[in-house]
C-alpha cells in the first residue's frame, strides 16, 4: 500500500473502533490501482459529521453541511466525508439537499465515473460495486448509471470526462460520449472559473490532442468562451505537436489559430488571472514582431528568458519549425547575453548625470539603452571606464 495510505490507516482504525465504517475513496484509489502518483487521500465513513468530531480531538468544519470534516493529526490533515446521497440539482452543479446514509454502496452510487466509485479498506481490499476496475483495465471512462442523470446533476462532469481522457489516455464509453453530445448546453449554467480549471488540466495532459478532438466531435466546444463557430480553426490545432507546449504557450497558439482580435477581452471572458493574460499578450507581441525579435539581442534581453523561450516555441509551431530546436537555440542565445538585467549594467543614470552635467530628462534613458546595445553586441566591455570613454568617442558626453 502507498505510504500516504499507510499514514492514514490509523484514522480508519479509530473510526472503526468507535463502531463505524471507514474507507479510502475516489481519485487516490483510482490512481493507486493505475500505479500513478498519489498526492492526498480522501476518506468516507458511515459516521455523521458530529460523530466524527466526537472521535477526534482536533477538527475543523470545512464543509460540514455536505458531510465533510477536516481531521487534524500529527501525520497531516484529512478530509473525512460522511456517506451520503444527493438530490435536486437546480443549478446543474450542487445538490439542493444532502442526506447522510450508512451505506458505502449508496455513497459510491452518487459519484461521476465508475473509476472514481471504488473504495479500499485499511487492509488494501478493494470494494468495487460498479465495475470501476474493469473500466480501468479497459481504459474506459463510464458514468455510474445513466450518463444523462450524472451530467444533469453536475454539468462540469462533461469537462472532467475529457480532462481524464487527456490525463490518463482513456477513451469514452459510447453511451457516455453520446450523452456529452446531447447535454452540452448544460455547460452554459456552469461558472466559467470552474470550466477553466478543467480545460487547463485538459491542455496540460499528455493526450491533449485526443481530448481536444473529442471536445470538437462532441460539440462541447460551442459552449466554451469564444469558441462557438471556431470548429474549423480549432481542428487545425489537432495537426500540431501541442505536447511540446506549456499551458500558457497553448493559450497563445489557440489565440493565433482562432484569430481573436481583442486578446485581453477574450482571455478575460475565460476568467484567466491578469498575470497570465499579461504573459500571453507578451508572447503574442514577440511572435508578431517585425523584424523578428530573435534577430535582436536587445529584444531578447527585453523579453527575458521565460518569455523569449515561450515566444520562440510558439513561433516555431506557427511556422512549422522544430519546436524543441527553437527552444534550445533561444535558451542558448539568452545565456550568451553578457548581461540579463538592467541592474547588471556597469553605469547608472546617476553616472550619466555626473558626466554630462545636464538636467534629468528622456536623454538619460536613451543613452542607457545605447550603452546597453553596445554592451550586448560586444562593441564595448561592461566596465565603467570603458563605457565613459566610448561615450566621449561618440560625443555623447
Amino acid at each position: 500500500m502507498d505510504q500516504l495510505f499507510l499514514e492514514a490507516v490509523p484514522i480508519l482504525e479509530r473510526i472503526e473502533e468507535a463502531g463505524f465504517e471507514a474507507y479510502f475513496v475516489g481519485g487516490s484509489v483510482r490512481d493507486y490501482i493505475l500505479g500513478r502518483p498519489i498526492n492526498d487521500v480522501d476518506i468516507a465513513t458511515s459516521a455523521t459529521p458530529l460523530e466524527v468530531k466526537a472521535i477526534f480531538p482536533k477538527t475543523a468544519d470545512v464543509g460540514i453541511e455536505h458531510g465533510t470534516v477536516l481531521v487534524i493529526m500529527k501525520s497531516g490533515t484529512y478530509e473525512i466525508t460522511t456517506f451520503r446521497t444527493e438530490s435536486g440539482y437546480t443549478d446543474y452543479r450542487r445538490p439542493d439537499s444532502v442526506q447522510f446514509v450508512r451505506s458505502l454502496t449508496e455513497d459510491l452510487q452518487r459519484r461521476d465515473f465508475t473509476m472514481n466509485a471504488i473504495a479500499m479498506d485499511k487492509s488494501g481490499e478493494i470494494i468495487d460495486p460498479y465495475n470501476g476496475q474493469r473500466d480501468l483495465s479497459q481504459k474506459k471512462i463510464t458514468t455510474v448509471g445513466n450518463p444523462h442523470d450524472r451530467f444533469s446533476e453536475d454539468g462540469l462532469r462533461m469537462m472532467r470526462a475529457l480532462r481524464f481522457v487527456s490525463q490518463l489516455d482513456f477513451h469514452l464509453d459510447q453511451e457516455t460520449f453520446n450523452s456529452l453530445k446531447k447535454n452540452g448546453p448544460i455547460l452554459r449554467e456552469i461558472a466559467v472559473e470552474r470550466i477553466l480549471v478543467e480545460f487547463e488540466k485538459l491542455l496540460a495532459g499528455d493526450n491533449r490532442i485526443k481530448a481536444l478532438n473529442l471536445l470538437l466531435e462532441s460539440g462541447l466546444y460551442q459552449y466554451l468562451p469564444q469558441f462557438a463557430g471556431q470548429k474549423g480553426n480549432l481542428e487545425k490545432l489537432l495537426l500540431l505537436p501541442l505536447h511540446q507546449l506549456t499551458v500558457t504557450e497553448m493559450w497563445a497558439v489557440i489565440l493565433i489559430y482562432t484569430n481573436m482580435k481583442n486578446i485581453e477581452a477574450s482571455l478575460r471572458e475565460w476568467k484567466l488571472p491578469v498575470k497570465t493574460i499579461r504573459s500571453i499578450q507578451r508572447i503574442l507581441q514577440l511572435v508578431k514582431k517585425e523584424p523578428t525579435f530573435e534577430a535582436s539581442t536587445l529584444e531578447v534581453f527585453k523579453a527575458g528568458q521565460i518569455h523569449a523561450v515561450q515566444a520562440a516555441k510558439v513561433k516555431a509551431i506557427v511556422n512549422d519549425r522544430n519546436v524543441l530546436e527553437a527552444e534550445e537555440l533561444m535558451k542558448l542565445m539568452h545565456e550568451s547575453l553578457s548581461l540579463t538585467h538592467m541592474s547588471d549594467l556597469a553605469v547608472s543614470g546617476e553616472d550619466l548625470l555626473t558626466w554630462h552635467k545636464e538636467k534629468p530628462g528622456p536623454w538619460v534613458k536613451k543613452y542607457l539603452e545605447q550603452i546597453l546595445v553596445a554592451v550586448l553586441n560586444s562593441e564595448i566591455k561592461n566596465e565603467k571606464g570603458e563605457i565613459k570613454e566610448w561615450l566621449n568617442t561618440c560625443n555623447l558626453i
